[in-house]
């Protein structure tokens, strides 16, 4: 089967094995598409990637070979999640399932930029979903909506909260649209005017421009006087931290949904005087996918418009297009 298989920074196109069945429990599913996540892009750019590696998570198939005890079948066309948690350790226990030893160990195999992938019976149990009343697109983002969804639970379900997104590329305009879905007020703030506007057409109560010189500090605050309740990290940037602590209310959660090039923190005193609360969130439960796919299929959360597609052969293009921000996300084609 075709595949893009990492080799010397780059992804070069090989035959692999198709993965069979060979009697276990499970399905073989026929990649449809793949959505480039964001952290495919960082585990390059900080070269935490092996040659020979296959990646890709945000999968849509179809099965095309089956062994199982659950009700999927051939031609079932489903999204999935990649990781699966124990749901009997310590960490599952109080919640922090993304911290599982065996959420760390499961995947999908070999990845979703390749023809075909392996799902265990464990995946077909919990984290993947037939498809219905959606595009192959908006089905790829069930998984990075469910992690933005993990995040605003992490912050708590309270309405009429005000929460800032830092950033408002596809997570934060998706982290946005999440935090709306549960009757908050979404603010949201970015150097790119194109994604400020952006934001606003995907349902954002307001966002703004960050400027040089900060006069936009004082333009969010007429929207939030005390400041905001919760704001959400989405950039990357180790700049954010800081703007973070500026617009955040005493006693807000502070949010980090990304990762920045060095250590930066928080100053102590910050958080010891004003109470205020950082706290990370990286990556959904099953029932954060269940969720994810009910707010895409409502139509709560929209996903129109953000992902350009690129054909498999094209993924190195893909990455480069993203990262010079040329486009927001992209969709692989196979």
């Amino acid at each position: 089967m075709k595949a893009a298989v990492l080799e010397n920074e780059k992804f070069v196109m090989k035959e692999l094995d198709k993965p069979k069945l060979d009697g276990r429990l499970g399905a073989i599913v026929k990649v449809i598409g793949c959505g480039l996540c964001g952290s495919d892009i960082v585990k390059l750019r900080n070269h935490l990637v092996k040659d020979g590696s296959v990646l890709g998570h945000e999968v849509v198939g179809e099965i095309v070979d089956i062994n199982t005890q659950t009700a999927f079948k051939k031609s079932d066309v489903v999204a999935m999640g990649h990781h699966i948690p124990c749901f009997n350790c310590p960490y599952c226990h109080s919640g922090h399932y993304s911290m599982c030893r065996h959420f760390k160990t499961t995947n999908i195999f070999p990845g979703g930029f390749s023809q075909y992938i392996f799902v265990s019976e464990e995946h077909l149990n919990n984290t993947v979903f037939e498809i219905r009343d959606l595009s192959y697109i908006e089905a790829s983002f069930l998984e990075p909506l469910a992690c933005c969804i993990r995040a605003v639970k992490r912050a708590g379900l309270h309405e009429n909260t005000k929460n800032l997104i830092i950033g408002l590329g596809t997570v934060g305009i998706l982290m946005g649209q999440a935090s709306k879905a549960y009757g908050n007020e979404v603010y949201g703030c970015d150097l790119i005017s194109e994604r400020v506007k952006l934001s606003e057409d995907f349902g954002f109560d307001k966002s703004f421009v960050i400027d040089s010189d900060e006069k936009y500090i004082e333009e969010m605050k007429k929207y939030a006087l005390i400041g905001f309740d919760n704001i959400f990290l989405t950039a990357g940037a180790s700049s954010s931290l800081d703007l973070a602590v500026k617009l955040a209310r005493d006693g807000a959660n502070i949010i980090v949904f990304s990762s920045v090039k060095d250590n930066s923190g928080y100053k102590n005193n910050d958080i010891y005087y004003r109470e205020l609360t950082i706290m990370g969130s990286y990556s959904p439960s099953p029932i954060d996918l269940e969720d994810s796919m009910n707010l895409l299929q409502s139509g709560k959360v929209n996903v129109d418009g953000l992902s350009v597609v690129y054909p498999l052969e094209k993924l190195n293009e893909a990455i480069s297009d993203t990262i010079s921000n040329k486009i927001m996300k992209a969709y692989i084609e196979l």
